[in-house]
């Protein structure tokens, strides 16, 4: 688990860094055949990263045309969006992440985050917990060979998640971009539980790791999403305590399926379950 995690901070760091170069110079923006935006810093980012994770198959959203057929005899794999949150790189408004999960038989056991305008990281997996450094430049880490010399370093500005306030309210993370009459149902009944209930906005992996921190409470998505978009984020969660689930089910989110579409989730931060 270590040395895995160390090599997906170490890549993610890398493309995050790749990416500002981009973001801080004038750069094209293009439409996919889905009609969603792609920029260069997209394509810089998925080079750089299935060129340093090597050892396992990479699921990536700008290499999502590998058959099923192909992939269904993966049990381990990496899950990855290079740029999570184009639209917010666009608008140079900061929240976008670079996300990198490792999955085995679905689940995914270990997850990086790493919002590089913003200078934060978050890291997690089965049995090593859950982690944030913020404010952080992290160019001393880069060239670290060393898994321990990387962890030692890294250790010293890492926090545990979640982080325990002693705030009152219920907080709800919702996207910036699909709050739709489901989504603003949920909050209502939440309400009724609970009483007033503050609403946030994020854009990207951040609403997931904000539930991980324990800034938010919950995070209800009933809008599209793909196994990209989320899986990074959701070993975080996992790794604080949390739970993300499948909406209409309660089940945990798999990945790796047929379809990559996931279907719409819940995310819950530790010791709250709805």
């Amino acid at each position: 688990m270590r040395e895995l995690l160390f090599v997906a901070i170490t890549t993610a760091l890398k493309a995050g860094d790749a990416i500002m170069k981009i973001y801080e110079r004038d750069f094209t923006v293009e439409e996919k055949a889905d009609n969603s935006p792609l920029t260069e810093a997209d394509r810089v980012s998925h080079k750089i990263i299935v060129t340093h994770l090597h050892d396992f198959p990479v699921l990536s959203e700008e290499g999502k045309e590998i058959p099923y057929e192909e992939r269904k005899n993966w049990e381990k794999l990496w899950i990855v969006d290079p740029l999570d949150g184009t639209k917010e790189f666009i608008k140079r408004n900061g929240e976008f992440t670079v996300n990198i999960a490792f999955v085995e038989k679905g689940v995914p056991v270990l997850g990086v985050v790493y919002a590089p305008a913003i200078g934060v990281l978050y890291y997690g997996g089965q049995g090593f917990g859950a982690f944030k450094v913020e404010n952080g430049d992290f160019s001393f880490l880069e060239d670290i060979t060393s898994s321990e010399v990387f962890w030692r370093e890294l250790s010293k500005v890492a926090v545990s998640l979640p982080v325990i306030d002693d705030r009152k309210e219920i907080v709800v993370v919702a996207s910036r971009s699909h709050r739709n009459p489901e989504t603003e149902e949920f909050i209502r009944q939440i309400e009724k539980k609970y009483g007033k209930v503050k609403t946030i906005s994020q854009g990207s992996s951040l609403k997931l790791t904000a539930v991980a921190e324990g800034k938010a409470d919950v995070y209800p998505r009933i809008a599209p999403t793909m196994e990209w978009d989320t899986a990074a984020g959701q070993a975080v969660v996992e790794a604080a305590g949390g739970k993300v689930v499948e909406y209409e089910t309660g089940n945990l989110l798999r990945y790796n399926k047929e379809n990559l579409l996931n279907p719409y989730f819940v995310a819950f931060r530790k010791g709250f379950f709805v």
